[in-house]
């Protein structure tokens, strides 16, 4: 039996999409989740947040289960997972910040002195985590934590591009990123079409590995990491581009999903999603 076990640690914050509707008032919040995945000695963390109060807590959490943390995998580059990498790699010294090398090169575009100031400290003023930085080794198929292996699935574009999700054999854990949600309005804002239909691939892959804990990059905390998820992002996908081919309007389509969904959290991004992909 595997000494290897997981926790998930999920920070919410407000939603930071402007201009929805006041009637899901309730529901414009998002939530992040951080994974740790340990033995009896060292650890790897999946993914981090975006502020520097939200790092504080997830540092204060991984020191809670009295173990060394060995790696920070980021499975892509969207700036509320790996932020606050360098802030956790200073606190847990021997920490190494791993990712794929799409991952490495698509975080410094992300980190540019004009996109922290014009963007991101406009949306969390004196609240960034510090240092921001990049990956420190870039890993490709699958990496090792004390003798149990930790396997990379490459994703492509789901919600960005080069998302990537990690495959726990051992325990039979997914470690989704982006690739599935649970309980939340799926983040459009940068896809296509095809990169959709790609998204929609990508979980039915996730299902031929009968996983039995399935933990999404954004998940309602109230939710279990049930892989039934799975299915619904498929459908909540399926649901998006069928609405979507038909919609007179980005209202409209907001409204047909919301229709479908109405307990789903982060409506922003729902909101923002359909003005992106239903122009005019």
């Amino acid at each position: 039996m595997s000494n290897l076990k997981y926790d998930v640690l999920n920070n919410r914050r407000n939603g930071v999409t402007r201009g929805v509707p006041e009637d899901t008032k309730d529901l414009q919040w998002v939530s992040n989740t951080a994974t740790l995945i340990f033995d009896d000695d060292n650890a790897v963390l999946v993914d981090t947040y975006m502020t520097r109060s939200a790092n504080q807590e997830l540092i204060d959490w991984i020191k809670s289960h009295h173990v060394a943390l060995k790696y920070i995998y980021l499975t892509h580059a969207h700036a509320d997972h790996f932020f606050g990498a360098g802030m956790i790699k200073a606190s847990f010294h021997g920490a190494t910040i791993i990712g794929t090398r799409a991952t490495a090169d698509g975080i410094p575009a992300v980190m540019t002195p004009a996109n922290i100031a014009g963007t991101w400290e406009k949306l969390f003023p004196g609240n960034l985590p510090s240092p921001i930085v990049g990956v420190d080794e870039v890993v490709d198929s699958a990496f090792d934590l004390d003798g149990h292996r930790i396997e990379i699935i490459q994703d492509g574009f789901t919600d960005t591009h080069d998302t990537t999700s990690l495959w726990v054999p051992d325990i039979k854990l997914v470690v989704a990123g982006d690739a599935t949600y649970n309980g939340i309005h799926a983040y459009m804002q940068e896809t296509t079409l095809n990169a959709r239909s790609n998204w929609i691939k990508v979980n039915e892959h996730l299902k031929t590995l009968k996983p039995k804990y399935v933990v999404a990059g954004h998940k309602n905390p109230e939710n279990s990491d049930d892989p039934v998820i799975i299915d619904q992002t498929i459908k909540y996908i399926s649901d998006f581009n069928r609405l979507a081919a038909d919609a007179k309007s980005a209202e409209s389509l907001y409204q047909d999903m919301l229709a479908l969904y109405p307990k789903y959290i982060n409506t922003g991004s729902l909101w923002s999603s359909a003005h992106a992909v239903i122009r005019g």
